[in-house]
């Protein structure tokens, strides 16, 4: 996730140079398909793309390669706009869609099995879809079987009043949390408190609307669950090293009903001594593995949905009729957006999480849904591997699911390769034929389900049969109101180009916000591939540019010359002294670096000043001596109580023979030899 711009372009060029080995007579296709990012930054991958496509354009061009693009995310537009430009530019032709294109749409339209949909207007960023409201005739129910009683469930629903902590620094996830509750129009935020071990208790402050708020953060679990004993939901963000040790912890206090564990990695062993214990003390588990959950109107669980234009674009801020379970956190912004667009939204949304051994499984969630009069409409997006898919086809053939489900598992493509294919998730591998794609989705279909043939066909079947519930008023439409706004943060706007603002602070020489640290300029690469060693890098730093060699040469020979004073001067003598005193490094060098003035260090400065200006204002050799011995002051530079004409000081010959012999004129230095 969230890969630089330099990654991007190192893979699409590997990728590219793979294709031009060998041409084919009908050319070839290239994809780059990604579904609705949660944070990358979709420009800034682009960048990397685009580099890659100017380094092959006449072999993309001589191969005859077609390029199609589907992309959603934070930025995407302008992502969609740069490589559009650059295509025109250099003639590639690209193809570009966003989010109002189904995911794996570009794919049949690549192939020539669908005609290609109308490019999409990238002066905008893709808004919330208007949908008409289903006319109602007032068609006659189907036949169903009267729903079963409801039995109790270990993950509690999220109500507009439920409230969580947030184990680990993730400051981004809650202020995400926060917007979303203000988008809703919760009364209080749903984040009350954040723990982290690592340094005391203390305030973190957040946005609320456009209001700051501080927010506590404890060094223990205990003492958040103490001092906040209404909070039901534990969200855990460590890491996969100290997660089954925090999330033990936190279903050691009663008042914890539900835990999400977002950790990625953790053994399969701690996993299942972690839904053991879970489901001993009858706390529901969300994870690992996993991005989250949300519930429109009520809860966020972390990043799921994405950022806020996608929750506004998906209509996250409010409850639809549709609520479905995933393994795929990436997915599952995916389909918020399919079933924004072919329903009234969505009415809650989990994503279970890719491991072997999740702590919820799909029918956990369906029986909830199942018992939840909100929940119109069950929407299943499984995977290849696994056996989960068949406790849902056991609960429908024993008429404990009434309501209409809609099911596809991906990786059916898995049948195209001749040996068992790991996918992405550490659970998407077939271990039988039951497990299968293929395998799953008949005997879904067999049992009743809504199975589309493909995933592409998915938006249809959701249209189809929310119709047919609209038609039969068990769906009720209600007119759209308002789309809520929540101000954006100052640093995503300016990253977008739609504010600026005066720094407080301006570096003229050195600059490290971009991919490589510069120095006047010139990338600290190019500083060490050019050897331009210490007198260069001061050169740049100090003067501005680069100096000619033999300036770059001086400027080291005299750090090699002041190196080291020895240990009598007075700077080293306090610094020894302050050292011995027991007291730390930089208090011991400062107590050195304050005894630098006239008489030591000093002496330097003042004599460049005094040759500088005396040199300057046209005054001979003679004359300055005479003035200064009229007024009494001590010429710097001169008389020192060892070294003399006779006995000179060898640091100072070597700098003053270097000079002369490599500058092309040294009037201070000329002078100040006459004086002396």
């Amino acid at each position: 996730g969230a890969p630089s711009t330099e990654e991007t372009f190192v893979y699409a060029k590997t990728l590219l140079s793979l294709m031009m080995k060998y041409k084919h007579p009908d050319g070839k296709f290239l994809i780059i398909g990604g579904g609705i990012a949660n944070f990358t930054d979709v420009a800034a991958t682009f960048t990397g793309l685009i580099k890659a496509l100017e380094h092959f354009a006449s072999d993309i061009k001589e191969h005859n390669i077609q390029i199609w693009i589907r992309r959603a995310g934070p930025n995407y537009v302008e992502g969609l706009r740069k490589v559009k430009a650059a295509s025109d530019k250099l003639g590639l032709g690209l193809k570009v869609y966003g989010p109002e294109t189904h995911i794996t749409a570009v794919v049949p339209m690549a192939l020539g099995l669908m005609s290609p949909l109308p490019e999409p207007d990238l002066s905008q960023a893709c808004g919330p879809p208007t949908r008409k409201m289903i006319p109602v005739t007032g068609g006659k129910p189907t036949s169903s079987k009267p729903a079963p009683p409801p039995t109790k469930h270990t993950i509690v629903t999220a109500t507009p009043e439920t409230t969580s902590i947030v184990y680990g620094m993730q400051n981004r996830a809650v202020q995400g949390m926060l917007d979303f509750d203000f988008m809703c129009k919760r009364k209080k935020p749903s984040v009350e408190a954040m723990v982290f071990p690592f340094s005391g208790n203390h305030y973190v402050k957040f946005y609320w609307g456009t209001e700051e708020i501080l927010m506590p953060v404890y060094t223990t679990t205990k003492e958040a669950v103490t001092k906040h004993s209404n909070v039901s939901v534990f969200i855990n963000f460590a890491s996969f090293r100290s997660v089954y040790e925090t999330s033990m912890e936190a279903m050691s206090y009663p008042s914890i009903k539900t835990l999400g564990i977002i950790a990625e990695g953790v053994p399969e062993q701690q996993t299942r001594e972690l839904i053991k214990t879970a489901e001993a003390k009858g706390v529901g588990m969300i994870g690992p593995a996993t991005v989250g959950g949300i519930k429109p109107g009520c809860l966020r669980i972390g990043n799921t949905g994405g950022m806020l234009d996608n929750i506004v674009m998906s209509r996250l801020y409010r409850p639809g009729s549709v609520a479905y379970v995933s393994k795929s956190g990436g997915m599952s912004n995916e389909l918020n957006n399919i079933v924004c667009r072919n329903s009234n939204g969505v009415y809650e949304g989990v994503a279970i999480g890719g491991d072997r051994y999740p702590g919820s499984r799909f029918l956990d969630h369906f029986l909830r849904y199942q018992d939840d009069s909100g929940a119109k409409v069950l929407l299943l997006l499984g995977e290849v591997g696994g056996m989960d898919e068949y406790d849902l086809v056991e609960a429908v053939k024993s008429g404990r699911i009434t309501k209409p489900i809609i099911a596809w598992c991906v990786g059916t493509c898995a049948s195209c390769f001749a040996t068992e294919v790991q996918f992405g998730h550490a659970g998407a591998q077939a271990r039988g034929d039951m497990e299968t794609a293929a395998a799953k989705n008949k005997a879904m279909k067999e049992a009743g389900f809504h199975v589309p043939d493909s995933f592409d066909k998915l938006p249809e079947m959701i249209a189809k049969v929310y119709a047919q519930l609209v038609e039969e008023g068990v769906v009720v439409e209600t007119p759209e109101g308002e789309t809520p706004q929540v101000p954006m943060d100052y640093t995503w706007a300016k990253k977008l180009g739609m504010v600026r603002k005066p720094a407080n602070f301006i570096s003229s020489i050195a600059d490290d916000r971009g991919e490589e640290l510069k120095y006047c300029g010139v990338t600290i690469s190019e500083v060490f591939s050019q050897e331009m060693g210490i007198g260069g890098v001061l050169s740049l730093l100090w003067f501005r540019r680069q100096l000619p060699r033999a300036c770059t040469k001086f400027i080291e020979m005299i750090l090699m010359v002041t190196a080291d004073h020895g240990p009598a001067v007075s700077g080293a003598h306090n610094t020894i002294v302050t050292a011995r005193a027991g007291k730390d490094l930089v208090s011991a060098l400062c107590s050195g670096l304050l005894t630098i003035g006239p008489r030591f260090g000093g002496a330097l400065d003042d004599a460049a000043k005094m040759f500088a200006a005396a040199h300057d204002s046209g005054v001979s050799a003679k004359d300055f001596i005479e003035k200064m011995k009229k007024t009494n002051q001590l010429i710097m530079g001169i008389g020192h109580r060892i070294k003399s004409l006779a006995n000179p000081d060898q640091r100072v010959v070597i700098i003053k023979e270097y000079a002369k012999k490599h500058f092309k004129s040294t009037p201070t230095l000329d002078f100040a030899l006459e004086v002396e």
